[in-house]
């Protein structure tokens, strides 16, 4: 039988964003933690590289904000990059508080006066990367996640995938939630309910993301009638381990900000010819760089080189990275590591405001699935912790001086699956599954043109009057639901790209190489949109 469960906030999501949040809300507050699988398996935990800050006084404020600006192609909303980069200091300070180990200067005397050590990455014009080692998003992910545990007003609930909010009287008051250990859905009220779901990267045939990054709280938000903005520029990570074996294995960009090079297979650079920053240009600059070259050569890679550095510095900097390597029979302090672009980030998301409130009263979107203007048209490395730390202190305290006026709870009817069976048709939803991420890559990759879009639209709206049917006939799995919220989130990218007449950022269309002189976001709303809901 379904099952109601009562809490004062729901958080979706146990990345670092969620976790967080539920650490600075007052202890008097009965919160919910809801992940799709077990603890420490969404992306935070996966997150190499570190988290920007401006933490000394060789760096500025002034100087973070104008290199995420110029990163996110002038598009990114400066109220948002300013707030966000005051904020970095005091939400470093609140990670070591928590027990964050973050990596120190070896040189940097006796243990009062000691920094923390900072690396460099594309984009960033110092040193500002705080990091452990080659594994910030695991420290991170798992001191918060012990810190939650131990909070007595804090329930983590795993393997619970959601399938709709609530809203009631314009209010959101809760979420269907899949219990994939019982297989049944139930029912979650809260008077605060907070999106901290991840992205969309796996709509894309080759990624860097772990399985959960399905788009389900953007998909959510939209069906309850929240507007989405930017879903176009969806960022490529330029060096992904290729091999076989080596699924979704990301090598950090901290590797070339310590002077790793990039290589054609005959071991010729190239990055040079095509921006001055070289291997340091911005993401969307590396990644066309190396599609370019795959595409010119037929090639099946390049290839990343730090061979030149000691070996005991890659091992104290890049322990993760050399163990899977040598797992797979690559020796990074002998030979270059084979590298390919893969989905990364979304870019876009919910529209929040500085607060993480979006348009739908009581529901508030972090994180990754939403748009704060922090991003623009191209997120600048590392950026992204940074972003989950300080919009969740933001959005905890706004619903902490607001939850006291939040309606009261009204019992909602629970689930009912009384018209639905058991689908005998898995090969279907698998089928449809590989059909929109193959085509996602292939039309709306790295380098566009309106026919590929055109044609990746058409697909995605055939696809989702397929989802409708077997949504309406067959009980909810978490394939299903997932296949359901990425063809949906699909639509809204092929929207956006299609509205979008320039090449700004991420966003690379053959029709319309130039910039226009001025920026603005695309922003689509549910009453508005043509988009095939699959309700």
């Amino acid at each position: 039988m379904p099952q109601r469960f009562e809490h004062d906030v729901l958080i979706i999501g146990s990345g670092a964003a969620g976790l967080s949040l539920a650490l600075h809300l007052p202890d008097h507050y009965r919160i919910a933690v809801l992940t799709k699988a077990n603890v420490n398996e969404g992306s935070t935990y996966w997150a190499q590289g570190g988290m920007a800050a401006v933490l000394h006084n060789r760096d500025t404020v002034d100087s973070h904000v104008e290199d995420t600006i110029r990163a996110g192609a002038g598009l990114c909303r400066r109220e948002a990059v300013e707030f966000t980069v005051r904020n970095s200091r005091r939400c470093v300070e609140w990670l070591v508080e928590q027990g964050v180990d973050f990596d120190l200067r070896d040189d940097a005397g006796v243990p009062k006066e000691r920094e923390f050590h900072l690396t460099m990455e594309g984009g960033h014009s110092h040193r500002r990367i705080i990091h452990s080692a080659d594994r910030t998003g695991r420290a991170i992910s798992e001191v918060l996640t012990e810190r939650a545990q131990q909070s007595a007003n804090i329930e983590m609930f795993t393997h619970r995938v959601a399938v709709d909010l609530v809203v009631h009287n314009g209010h959101c008051s809760g979420a269907y939630i899949l219990d994939e250990k019982h297989e049944r859905v139930d029912l979650f009220q809260a008077r605060a309910v907070v999106i901290a779901t991840g992205g969309a990267s796996k709509a894309y045939l080759y990624t860097s993301n772990p399985d959960g990054a399905s788009g389900d709280g953007i998909a959510m938000a939209w069906r309850a009638g929240c507007r989405v903005a930017n879903l176009e520029f969806n960022q490529f990570h330029p060096t992904c381990l290729y091999h076989p074996k080596a699924k979704s294995f990301l090598v950090t960009e901290a590797v070339r900000g310590e002077g790793g090079k990039l290589l054609l297979p005959d071991g010729t650079a190239f990055m040079q010819h095509f921006d001055d920053r070289g291997e340091l240009a911005p993401r969307d600059i590396v990644a066309r760089a190396i599609d370019h070259e795959m595409k010119r050569l037929g090639a099946d890679c390049v290839f990343l080189d730090i061979s030149h550095k000691p070996r005991a510095f890659l091992e104290s900097h890049f322990p993760t990275i050399m163990e899977r390597c040598s797992q797979l029979g690559i020796d990074m302090a002998t030979e270059p590591i084979p590298v390919v672009p893969a989905a990364h980030y979304t870019c876009g998301g919910i529209v929040v405001d500085t607060h993480g409130r979006t348009d739908v009263k009581g529901l508030y979107a972090i994180g990754e699935s939403s748009c704060t203007g922090l991003h623009g048209a191209n997120r600048m490395a590392s950026n992204s912790l940074l972003e989950c730390i300080v919009y969740a202190e933001s959005a905890a305290k706004h619903i902490d001086t607001t939850l006291a006026d939040a309606p009261t709870l009204t019992e909602m009817p629970v689930w009912d699956e009384s018209q639905v069976t058991d689908s005998d048709e898995d090969v279907v939803i698998s089928h449809n599954w590989d059909e929109l991420r193959r085509f996602m890559w292939d039309y709306v990759g790295i380098v566009r043109t309106n026919k590929r879009l055109q044609r990746a639209q058409h697909r995605a709206q055939l696809l989702q009057a397929e989802i409708a049917e077997y949504y309406s006939n067959y009980k909810v799995s978490n394939d299903l639901l997932e296949l359901r919220n990425l063809a949906m989130v699909a639509e809204l990218m092929i929207q956006c790209a299609l509205q979008r007449k320039e090449s700004r950022g991420l966003h690379f269309t053959l029709d319309y190489p130039d910039l226009l002189d001025e920026a603005n976001d695309t922003i689509l709303t549910p009453e508005n949109s043509t988009l095939q809901t699959a309700d």
